[in-house]
């Protein structure tokens, strides 16, 4: 099991997903990852922090009032001072498109987007810290920015937060770069082709299972739909999923728990 007590400035430490109906997806995420939860009340927006253990893996947030926007996964950046890289974005032609604000009793947020205009937030931990666990079933495993100008949002983030970059792939049919922090690899970057269509540029987060198969069946029987079935890769078998409201993510079954014959 691997617990979490503290992030390296820039690593991913928190997802959450905005919904419509908190409690259906509630509903859903229960049956598909066992989650239980911890719900607070309309003085902080009914947000639920979702557990495994008893430990946070993510949060669960409704759509606020008088805002049309889509069912979505969020991803948030570990900072020491949310302000700082708030402040810093907008010399990389980002924006600031919420905040820096006070969670009271939690910590200090920004909500930003680079400057192909992929959101993500900043995460100035307080009384929570983020991800209480990682890597394990029902618990975050990766996330990777996937983008259309990727040298412009490689340049961005360096900026920020300093990041090492290692690329996979040619470069041309398949351009991944992995990130990383003091030499520990935290997150990804990969360039969309004409094959996503209008898929708007985002943040993906992946969330760890034990099987992808029958992970995608309860997905199906729960009520969200398979996007992309699952597929063989050098991290486990992976596979691209919404819940019923629309929200995308992905699975992925961790190499180490899948059978090396399949691929």
């Amino acid at each position: 099991m691997t617990e979490r007590s503290s992030f390296l400035t820039g690593e991913p430490c928190w997802a959450d997903v905005t919904v419509p109906d908190p409690e259906a997806a509630r509903r859903f995420y229960s049956a598909v990852f066992g989650w239980e939860f911890m719900i607070s009340g309309p003085e902080f927006g009914d947000y639920t922090v979702c557990t495994v253990g008893g430990r946070p893996v993510a949060g669960i947030m409704p759509t606020p009032p008088g805002q049309a926007m889509p069912p979505m996964w969020s991803l948030y950046l570990a900072a020491p001072d949310v302000d700082d890289p708030a402040q810093r974005i907008t010399k990389t032609c980002g924006q600031v498109l919420a905040g820096p604000m006070e969670i009271p009793g939690s910590g200090r947020m920004a909500y930003v987007a680079d400057p192909a205009g992929a959101a993500f937030g900043l995460w100035q931990a307080g009384g929570h810290l983020g991800f209480g666990l990682v890597g394990e079933t029902g618990a975050y495993a990766w996330s990777e920015l996937n983008t259309r100008a990727p040298a412009v949002v490689d340049g961005s983030h360096r900026e920020l937060f300093a990041y090492g970059q290692r690329q996979i792939g040619d470069g041309d049919t398949f351009d991944y770069s992995v990130w990383s922090l003091d030499g520990t690899e935290v997150c990804g970057r990969l360039a969309m082709t004409p094959e996503w269509g209008d898929t708007p540029t985002h943040w993906a987060v992946y969330y760890a299972v034990d099987s992808a198969e029958a992970t995608c069946e309860q997905i199906t029987r729960a009520g969200g739909t398979v996007l992309r079935p699952p597929f063989g890769s050098p991290y486990g078998r992976i596979a691209g999923v919404t819940d019923p409201a629309g929200a995308s993510f992905n699975i992925v079954a961790l190499a180490e728990r899948t059978d090396p014959a399949a691929g």
